[in-house]
């Protein structure tokens, strides 16, 4: 396995500031392919306002990316008195990369009012149905289409992730540290170079372990890439691997449950994936780097419904925007330590620290 070391060689700390407020839960997932179930909320008001998305391979119950954003529809929908199905909120969701352009296309021609393509991998599929649908409202998360009819959205996954890299250096005890990615692409490099800034700025010697392992979906290899970490003395593994680091949380809660004096930990990516490293009594959450990307859907779903659709514009969200940052750690990350990491965060907000998007 390679191994990389980086330093900033800088001396404060930062940390997870005050977050967006929370939109959805991920207990009302649904399993079906289109998610149209029906919705049986009442509100006061009602809208003839829709909206819907497009998972990636991922899946909407992938319980990060796709989840997140699948629970910002569905709470816009709620709060506007919409029902799941056509003329209120849905999702399609895609077994490959192959059904991007048809499930978007499908969206469109039934006439939701903005469709959302999840996901970097999705360019290519909003660009074309862009061109193809000029009067269509579309939205992309984690990418940029130049067309007048796409909303464009971004997050500066760099800087949750240094946050992660800080915490993760001050807990490690055996001074390894690994990080699990999908693909590499320009999206899960930002949160690579942010993580390996954060844990060089406390402490350049330590070695980070950074493997990729090609997909988003599928856990038994995010498994068995976390068995050779944990294997060769890694402590505590960041995962932006998707569905893949559900794996990586099988893996830590296999060990735990072996030895519950083990000290193993996974940093969750997304959402707050605190549920997922649950163990008996016990849980190997240390925290989750958020990408408050249900409160990103949920804003431009706002803004067209009231008629100000940002179409050919791009949209940046990052620590000072509370697009990112890290989740309640249960006290699994002692006070004095999260002490430091908001020290470290408050740099960043303040333009004194500036987190590095690429390795370069």
């Amino acid at each position: 396995m390679s191994k990389r070391k980086y330093g900033l060689g800088l001396s404060v700390m930062l940390a997870a500031g005050t977050l967006l407020a929370a939109c959805g839960s991920d207990e009302e997932t649904t399993e079906n392919n289109t998610g149209s179930t029906g919705g049986d909320t009442e509100t006061e008001e009602t809208s003839d306002f829709s909206v819907a998305m497009v998972t990636d391979v991922g899946g909407v119950d992938d319980k990060s990316f796709n989840q997140s954003a699948w629970e910002g529809i569905k709470m816009f929908g709620e709060d506007n008195g919409l029902e799941q199905g056509d003329g209120g909120y849905d999702y399609l969701q895609s077994a490959s990369d192959a059904d991007y352009v048809t499930n978007l296309n499908n969206l469109v021609r039934r006439d939701f009012d903005v469709v959302f393509g999840i996901g970097f991998l999705m360019e290519a599929a909003v660009n074309d149905i862009a061109m193809q649908q000029p009067e269509a409202q579309l939205a992309i998360i984690d990418a940029v289409v130049d067309q007048p009819n796409v909303a464009s959205v971004l997050f500066k996954e760099q800087e949750g992730a240094f946050l992660a890299g800080v915490a993760a250096a001050l807990m490690s005890e055996s001074k390894q540290i690994g990080f699990v990615g999908g693909m590499e692409i320009p999206v899960i490099e930002r949160f690579e170079a942010g993580f390996l800034a954060g844990v060089e700025a406390v402490d350049p010697s330590i070695e980070v372990d950074v493997q990729y392992t090609g997909s988003f979906d599928d856990a038994s290899l995010g498994k068995t890439t976390a068995n050779r970490m944990y294997s060769s003395g890694v402590d505590i593994i960041f995962h932006a691997a998707g569905g893949t680091g559900n794996g990586v949380f099988a893996e830590a809660k296999e060990r735990k449950t072996k030895d519950a004096d083990a000290f193993v930990w996974v940093i969750g990516v997304d959402s707050d994936q605190y549920e997922e490293g649950a163990v008996g009594d016990t849980n190997v959450t240390l925290t989750s780097m958020l990408k408050r990307v249900d409160q990103a859907v949920y804003r431009i779903s706002e803004q067209a419904a009231a008629g100000e659709f940002p179409g050919g514009e791009q949209t940046v969200y990052g620590l000072a925007e509370e697009g990112v940052g890290l989740a309640d750690s249960r006290g699994a990350i002692p006070e004095d330590i999260m002490a430091q990491i908001e020290e470290f965060q408050q740099q960043i907000i303040d333009g004194e620290i500036t987190v590095p998007e690429t390795m370069e």
